[in-house]
């Protein structure tokens, strides 16, 4: 309704209020003189309220005041009246909810029940301060600077853990999110804490220290966790049986010593010497935690241990500061764990060298450097010659033994001429070297391809490129060469080695130069259904010769060959099974790659249903494997992909699990069949017991989301006993039966 409507409704109003006065003769009077003021003022004044604040005990006129209220309820813009209730409506729910909530801008705008319970204050002292503010130091900046950035939309943590202390010594871990929501008309972020780690508060820790007794010792005796109580001098006076055996030292010959002297805390990075808590937590009155890198030497025997230490004051019922109690937390094995899995992470398992993600991580910080002018780089790029024939002659095996046959090299702080000699040195350590494998000796030697990091230089792909540009020039003037990159050098590669792999390719399906082979998986524990084999492909070359693919897939993967290719094998593995050429047992499927490049090929699912309509095979007898990097990569294509043909009934498999680096979160959402393990965590799965701990957690995700396992590149008959005896549900690998030509004739 526009304003002059209402106007006019208000001005009507106003005639009526005069007919009634006229009417009642001059009865209440003074009411209806007030009311009718009051509508005068909004006639007026033209901002229409909520409700007129009046009541009467007149029915007449409190019957006019509700129908007043009434219309300018009515008359009332939505967004006013959403604004108005919308903070009541969020209070009341906030209040309802288990999880910690707050509203932050600059200041802390609201908080409910559960937040105030951690922080031990009433929530209506919180209003106008800084979550800064109450959290401890060490964690302060960052909260200070995520709350800045993420009210700022900069990129920002979204989730992170903080520990909360509060006055009455309580302690807590919190996983902290937030989202940015407009609140009371402007911008503030919604906080939301999980708490991680059950609440401990000192008060049931506390020591009657005043009275002279000793602490109730029977409970705490029974904890698994090291308790240290101390005097208000920061004496002990009483250690827990756990903490004894952390600390290496006897109740006896600790009581009436400070805690710096049976252990000694240092920062296990730097090895840095920590402040003493216990002095921190009875100077400050308030608790203290050191940071998750701390480690203990323990004096009585010089052992080290990883822990997590919080100390509490102990206070009397008088609020009196009469000790402190620390807490300590053997962490010593979950961070050896989580550092040899950050290893694993980061190298390979075969060379020990970093992977290439890690490599590339540490790339992208050299071009960044080198873009700030901070320092000289240099990108090396090695190839070792010959390599294949020690496969050819003497199978993977020795192949593995010698490592693998292209390396990157990352030169940080150094300049070209010097990188150029460190080249040299190289090619030459390895043209020296002898490589004996059982009877059989062999000479390897290595090309090399430099290229400088400057602040002219492109991207990491772009620099990756030039490498390898620079490598093939080496390589075609000879065994031991190293080239710098140029671009004309590009040009000639280009040229010779581009060219030459896009006519070999084209060449290749054009005179049906491409190969299938099939390699069996098999049930591990007799269950029915499932893949019963993968379909592999290979290049025969102009001599008669198969080609692994991994010699000519990166080549048809970096010229965008990669979605003719994998057409040519749907097309060719659906033909030979339709016609019966070859065959699966009921209720098995055969596997089929699909790699990412095709993945994000918008046509690719059109052909799929086509080749299936066209060659009459059942969707359920077909099986498509696609990378979790895929996935992740090509994420929306994907979910259409994988949702079209899953409900016609194809099967899915999530390849090479566990070697990507993106979240499971968006892949539990794909209508997915199988898991399959990543064959680097199936080698040697016997004797490691951090791929055992990761095939074990794989195994646990799949039973979760109601996928079958599939274990690959089983190699060995201890790895294949282990697999079953872990649960996986299918097997693939050497062990159980080596890749063989696929019939295609009927």
């Amino acid at each position: 309704m526009s304003i002059a409507g209402l106007l006019s409704v208000l001005f009507g109003l106003i005639a009526a209020l005069l007919m009634v006065l006229y009417v009642l003769q001059r009865r209440d009077l003074r009411q209806l003189a007030e009311l009718s003021q009051q509508l005068q003022r909004i006639a007026i004044g033209g901002r229409l309220p909520g409700r007129l604040d009046m009541a009467s005990d007149k029915p007449e006129v409190a019957a006019l005041i509700t129908a007043v209220n009434h219309l300018l309820t009515r008359s009332t813009p939505g967004g006013e009246r959403d604004a108005a209730y919308a903070p009541k409506l969020f209070t009341e729910l906030g209040d309802r909810i288990h999880e910690a909530v707050l509203v932050h801008s600059d200041v802390i705008l609201y908080v409910n029940r559960q937040f105030a319970s951690f922080v031990g204050i009433d929530r209506g002292e919180l209003i106008g301060r800084r979550l800064a503010d109450l959290v401890p130091p060490e964690y302060a900046e960052l909260v200070s600077e995520n709350i800045q950035r993420r009210l700022a939309g900069e990129s920002a943590a979204e989730r992170y853990e903080i520990d909360m202390v509060g006055l009455q010594g309580q302690m807590a871990r919190l996983e902290i999110a937030s989202t940015p929501v407009e609140y009371d008309k402007g911008r503030a972020l919604l906080i939301t804490g999980v708490e991680i780690v059950p609440t401990m508060t000192a008060q049931a820790l506390r020591v009657p220290a005043e009275s002279g007794s000793e602490p109730p010792s029977l409970a705490l005796d029974s904890l698994a966790e090291a308790i240290i109580a101390t005097d208000k001098d920061g004496r002990i006076n009483y250690m827990n049986p756990a903490a004894e055996q952390l600390t290496g030292s006897a109740l006896d010959a600790a009581t009436g010593k400070i805690l710096e002297e049976i252990v000694s805390l240092v920062d296990e990075t730097d090895r840095r010497l920590l402040s003493d808590p216990v002095h921190q937590a009875l100077t400050t009155g308030a608790a203290v935690n050191l940071s998750r890198r701390a480690l203990m030497l323990s004096r009585a025997n010089g052992s080290e241990r990883s822990i997590e230490l919080s100390a509490s004051p102990i206070r009397n019922s008088a609020r009196e500061l009469v000790g402190a109690v620390v807490m300590l937390h053997d962490v010593t094995e979950m961070r050896g764990l989580t550092r040899q899995m950050s290893y694993q992470a980061a190298h390979d398992a075969l060379t020990g060298l970093v992977n290439r993600r890690e490599f590339e991580r540490r790339l992208e910080e050299a071009i960044e450097s080198g873009h700030r002018g901070d320092g000289q780089h240099v990108l090396c790029y090695l190839d070792l010659d010959r390599f294949k024939l020690v496969n050819d002659t003497s199978g993977h095996l020795a192949g593995d033994s010698m490592l693998r046959d292209e390396f990157g090299i990352l030169l940080v702080g150094c300049p070209l001429e010097k990188a150029r000699q460190i080249a040299d040195d190289v090619c030459r350590a390895v043209g020296d070297h002898r490589f004996v494998w059982r009877d059989k000796i062999f000479n390897i030697g290595a090309s090399i391809g430099l290229v400088e990091i400057s602040r002219e230089s492109g991207t990491l792909e772009e620099l990756l490129a030039a490498a390898d540009t620079a490598c093939y020039v080496a390589k075609r003037q000879g065994s031991g060469r190293v080239v710098v990159y140029s671009a004309r050098d590009e040009a000639l590669a280009r040229h010779t080695g581009e060219i030459q792999w896009l006519q070999r390719l084209q060449s290749a399906l054009k005179d049906n130069r491409f190969h299938l082979y099939h390699q069996v998986i098999v049930p591990a524990h007799g269950e029915d259904g499932g893949p019963a084999m993968e379909v592999l492909v290979r290049l025969q070359d102009e001599s008669g010769h198969d080609l692994l693919p991994a010699e000519f897939m990166r080549a048809a993967e970096r010229y965008r060959l990669m979605g003719l290719v994998d057409r040519w094998v749907v097309q060719t593995t659906l033909s030979a099974l339709g016609r019966g050429a070859f065959s699966v047992p009921p209720q098995h499927s055969v596997a089929i790659n699909i790699s990412g490049q095709t993945l994000g090929d918008v046509q690719f699912l059109e052909f799929v249903v086509e080749c299936l309509d066209s060659t009459g095979v059942t969707p359920g007898q077909v099986c498509f494997e696609i990378a979790e990097s895929a996935v992740i990569a090509n994420l929306d294509h994907a979910r259409r992909f994988v949702g079209v043909l899953h409900g016609m009934g194809c099967q899915f498999a999530l390849d090479d699990f566990g070697s990507g680096v993106g979240s499971f979160s968006n892949l539990k959402t794909l209508p997915l069949d199988y898991l399959k393990i990543d064959g680097s965590f199936i080698r040697n799965l016997a004797r490691d017991s951090v791929n055992q701990a990761m095939v074990t957690a794989m195994i646990k995700l799949a039973r979760t989301l109601n996928f079958k396992v599939i274990a690959e590149q089983v190699e060995d008959s201890a790895s294949e006993e282990a697999a079953r005896r872990m649960g996986v549900d299918y097997l693939q690998g050497y062990a159980i039966g080596r890749p063989q030509p696929l019939q295609l004739a009927a």
